[in-house]
């Protein structure tokens, strides 16, 4: 039975923070709702979020980012707004999201209000390193309903690139079945273009894949992939049921049980996929409820703790990777991260 694709990375648009931010945020924003249908009370509405995450940017953060794309969940589909900088942080969260408090010179609605016109909301701030915002309006009707483990990436291409070659994907198992996940994470060889089309043949195999266990995904990818320059990629399987995890690997993908008190890594086999296949070996960690599996490339440092992010595996996926990616990520590499997080019952 063939599977179901839950969700997959898309093109981001990443906006640094400069004074044209506010314009050209609010119009791209504007563009993705219209793509997506969304009635044009809602883009008013998208567009009024976007201006004034980008004004604070611009008036209190060290240096920042916007992040602005399209994502789909299974038949759905939202306009994504992440806001992302290095510092100071919000000293009072709470205090930030009451009415009437909002940034000097913006538009005076707030987070708090950013949150009431968002279908899905979320900030997390960490003091004198950084915080990251996160607004999604859904189309079609209200959010869909959380589900027990939620998932979500994001990826974020070198300086002077348009394309990632970095990419993830998340799908059922088999069928519509909610008993297993399977998810991607995949960094193809190099940067650009060239990189950026291993990376789409790599998630389409993995989308076609009639396999169900994570070495006859990585099986198949490694078949689609042969001819090209290959990349380094990482099949999960997060089981439902058993509330653990599996992990084949193959290049220098890092994978991790991220919890509040520490993190157990999975490991991944030397070689390059698409032109050299070790021995596939399958490693197997429990996904405690509370926890939350995390995948990237080596665009991020692998030294990062979750002890360094404290309350952040409550929050939304996107968000979850956001905010490490803005902590771990480096300026000289492509950086890819897939998130699955396990919802406490």
């Amino acid at each position: 039975m063939n599977a179901t694709l839950v969700t997959e990375a898309g093109d981001v648009r990443w906006l640094r923070s400069d004074v044209a931010l506010a314009a050209a945020a609010r119009r791209r924003a504007g563009q993705l709702a219209r793509a997506i249908c969304l009635s044009e009370e809602r883009v008013a509405r998208v567009e009024l979020c976007v201006t004034e995450m980008a004004t604070n940017l611009l008036k209190h953060a060290e240096d920042g980012a916007l992040a602005l794309r399209v994502v789909r969940s299974r038949d759905r589909a939202a306009v994504e707004c992440l806001s992302v900088d290095s510092g100071p942080g919000i000293d009072d969260i709470h205090g930030a999201l009451r009415d009437g408090t909002s940034g000097s010179g913006s538009l005076g609605i707030g987070l708090g209000a950013i949150g009431r016109l968002a279908d899905g909301f979320g900030v997390h701030s960490l003091r004198g390193r950084g915080t990251v915002v996160l607004a999604r309006f859904w189309a079609g009707g209200p959010a869909p309903d959380p589900s027990p483990v939620e998932t979500g990436g994001l990826t974020r291409p070198i300086g002077g690139e348009q394309v990632c070659g970095d990419t993830w994907a998340v799908r059922t198992a088999a069928g519509d079945s909610s008993d297993g996940l399977l998810l991607l994470m995949c960094d193809g060889l190099g940067h650009g273009p060239l990189a950026a089309r291993v990376g789409d043949l790599a998630r389409a195999a993995f989308r076609d894949s009639r396999g169900t266990e994570p070495a006859a995904v990585l099986q198949d990818i490694h078949h689609a992939l042969r001819g090209s320059r290959g990349a380094a990629v990482a099949i999960a399987l997060v089981d439902l049921i058993r509330h653990r995890v599996q992990l084949c690997g193959v290049g220098n993908i890092t994978a991790l049980v991220a919890r509040r008190d520490g993190r157990s890594g999975l490991m991944s086999m030397p070689g390059i996929v698409g032109s050299h296949l070790p021995r596939l070996r399958t490693f197997d960690a429990v996904l405690p409820p509370g926890s939350a599996l995390v995948m990237h490339s080596d665009g991020l440092s692998d030294r990062w703790k979750p002890a360094d992010f404290p309350g952040l595996l409550a929050h939304d996926p996107s968000l979850v990777a956001a905010q490490i990616l803005n902590q771990a990520a480096a300026r000289r590499d492509d950086a890819g991260i897939v998130v699955a997080v396990h919802r406490q019952p």
